[in-house]
């Protein structure tokens, strides 16, 4: 019961986290600064790179003979992080 509440809450971390994120990049990219373009790029080119960073992950996973769910939990790692990290960088850019 203790991992089914511990991911419940991860599942709530992240999605708050990830709500965050694209607050504050609507924030910059409504407000027209110059920093606009350079943070639409960003959003897009990252997905492709932390994708490939979460597939790389559960394939490495696979490979180690770790199940489906091991994989997917090392798959969301990256991207988790990615998430986290442009959470604290936005948040001190937007306000």
């Amino acid at each position: 019961m203790h991992k089914f509440w511990n991911n419940w809450y991860e599942a709530m971390r992240f999605a708050c986290e990830a709500q965050a994120v694209i607050s504050a990049r609507m924030l910059v990219l409504a407000s027209g600064d110059c920093n606009a373009a350079a943070e639409a790029y960003r959003m897009i080119s990252e997905k492709a790179i932390v994708f490939a960073d979460a597939q790389a992950a559960a394939e490495q996973a696979l490979s180690e003979g770790l199940g489906f769910l091991e994989a997917a939990e090392q798959a969301y790692l990256p991207v988790r992080d990615c998430v986290h990290d442009n959470n604290c960088r936005l948040s001190t850019v937007a306000h």
